[in-house]
């Protein structure tokens, strides 16, 4: 059996590993909504998987009041799960969170469908989900995926992948990016102008010679053709 005071400590670990910010044990006890939140949701977890789902769900109500962070009892939270922030992230009945998650502020992870079967997101290991960032429906992200602040996803992402744009597209076969490296996300948007007028650049030059190499071709057989006209002149 998991030494409570053990996960406990881990937790705290992680904080001071993923948030720069953090500057004491005491401040992170009591000033971090994130792990409130988290520390909560694991005891109205545990009343949901005993089937006391009104406690659970009021528990889990007044951890939203308190935190401004809703985590249904029934979500799957792995450890080493950290919020930063918090404010206004939702997580659904039937969502999976695998360890070692980095979440940021505003972010949902929702269902699409009425029908009570499995209609919300599962995140692997080591993902990092940035600010706003919506998730909806049964999809998967892989391990180690990266989700653009703001992105909206809905399909499953690959392990490794990073997610940006909305609707959010995958890119794939580059370096890997840092956690808090949100200013050096790709942009597949840009990138397909710059393609696309680099590649009108090149048209254009090659159009150049071409209208220059014709221009000259004229110009010599007008040449040609004006030493003729002199020469049967002089015939």
């Amino acid at each position: 059996m998991i030494n409570p005071f053990s996960i406990l400590r881990e937790d705290l670990r992680t904080v001071f590993k993923k948030d720069p910010a953090a500057r004491n044990t005491l401040e992170v006890i009591f000033c971090y909504p994130g792990l409130h939140a988290l520390w909560l949701h694991r005891f109205t977890h545990l009343l949901w998987r005993h089937r006391l789902h009104f406690i659970g769900r009021l528990l889990s109500h007044f951890n939203r009041f308190l935190t401004g962070i809703e985590i249904h009892p029934g979500a799957s939270i792995g450890r080493r799960f950290f919020i930063d922030h918090g404010m206004g992230v939702v997580i659904g009945e039937t969502s999976e969170i695998g360890n070692d998650v980095l979440m940021y502020q505003g972010v949902i992870l929702g269902g699409t469908t009425l029908q009570k079967r499995k209609r919300h997101p599962a995140i692997g290991n080591n993902v990092v989900i940035g600010a706003g960032a919506t998730l909806l429906g049964p999809i998967t992200v892989g391990d180690g995926a990266r989700i653009g602040a703001g992105s909206v996803v809905v399909e499953s992402v690959p392990p490794g992948a990073t997610v940006v744009g909305v609707p959010g597209r995958t890119v794939t076969g580059r370096k890997p990016i840092e956690a808090l490296d949100h200013g050096k996300l790709p942009d597949p948007f840009n990138e397909a102008i710059r393609h696309v007028l680099g590649e009108q650049d090149k048209l254009a030059e090659r159009l150049q010679r071409i209208e220059e190499s014709l221009k000259l071709q004229q110009d010599t057989e007008t040449s040609e053709k004006r030493s003729d006209d002199r020469g049967m002149a002089h015939g």
